[in-house]
């Protein structure tokens, strides 16, 4: 394929401990690419061992993006993200390389690809006072007072789902309108993006990636997660609302600083709440067009290669 302004941008999308990264690096070695990291976790510094960050062997030999881009105190949108990706991927066409923009975070390829409900962005201030609600009443209490302002998004929320039923009062609370309401009004996706070839690793069977979950959950442990998040937590201002915190792993390493979970629990949770992550990823990839790999074939380049020549030919 030709490097340069026109090159197609190649998506790699995939669960969690499906091998996304390697096939990343095999194509940019190949084709002379750079990575642009779709990761809601890798954003942050500090946050190496439990977000399975490239090792810095693998951004010297190869440029990646969206990678120690904020502290792990800072908020971070989706609309942010594809404001920066398609910076990042505009420099890289520019400097005559492939983007390749990898990565298991779907609503940032969603906000990059088609683009995000016009929504506000987050308040600090009305979250605030939301959480300090919901620990005098419970979320279960404010799950009601938005099913009285928005049961559309209410009726598919849990009572106990914290993170969503905030941020649908917050939109609330900000606009008057519901959320059901405003979303579908998307903002219109970035021509800018230009012509990409979109794949997605896709195991064929769950208990083989529930396999390399635990397989990828157990060497974070034992690189040091838990050591990781005592620096952090000595280094920021850190609390266990903030999005980075709630990451997977770091959330479960957080109650396990604080002893209400031992190693046992530690680990099992972790790999519990993997799964669940790997869940929802396999759910949006299903309505997602891409050519399908199983992570045997995503570990042969050359067929991955001779795959991505033939959709670029097939469109142009």
């Amino acid at each position: 394929m030709r490097a340069g302004s026109a090159s197609p941008a190649i998506l790699i999308m995939g669960p969690t401990a499906s091998g996304k990264s390697a096939l990343a690096l095999d194509l940019a070695r190949a084709l002379g690419g750079e990575i642009v990291s779709v990761d809601s976790a890798q954003i942050y510094r500090g946050m190496d061992v439990g977000t399975a960050k490239p090792t810095s062997g693998e951004r010297a030999e190869v440029a990646h993006h969206l990678v120690d881009i904020v502290d792990p105190t800072e908020a971070y949108s989706a609309a942010r993200f594809a404001a920066d990706a398609l910076a990042a991927i505009g420099a890289i066409r520019e400097r005559g390389r492939v983007p390749i923009v990898a990565g298991g975070t779907m609503l940032y390829f969603k906000a990059l690809t088609v683009g995000l409900s016009a929504l506000p962005t987050a308040d600090p201030d009305v979250r605030a006072a939301l959480d300090a609600r919901a620990e005098r009443v419970g979320w279960p209490a404010l799950h009601a007072e938005l099913a009285r302002v928005d049961p559309a998004t209410a009726a598919r929320l849990a009572p106990t789902d914290a993170q969503r039923i905030q941020r649908a009062l917050e939109v609330h609370t900000l606009t008057g309108t519901p959320l059901s309401a405003l979303q579908g009004q998307r903002l219109a996706a970035s021509a800018a993006l230009g012509r990409t070839v979109a794949l997605a690793i896709v195991p064929p069977e769950r208990a083989t990636l529930h396999a390399a979950i635990a397989r990828r959950f157990d060497a974070m442990l034992a690189a040091g997660l838990v050591d990781e998040l005592r620096t952090l937590r000595a280094r920021f201002a850190l609390d266990p609302s903030l999005p980075a915190m709630r990451c997977v792993g770091y959330r479960q390493a957080w109650r396990f600083l604080d002893g209400a979970i031992d190693a046992r629990q530690l680990r099992e949770q972790g790999i519990a709440a993997t799964r669940q992550l790997a869940k929802r990823q396999l759910t949006w990839l299903r309505a997602t067009p891409a050519h399908r790999l199983a992570p045997d074939a995503a570990r042969d380049p050359r067929a991955v290669l001779a795959l991505v020549a033939a959709s670029i030919e097939a469109t142009t």
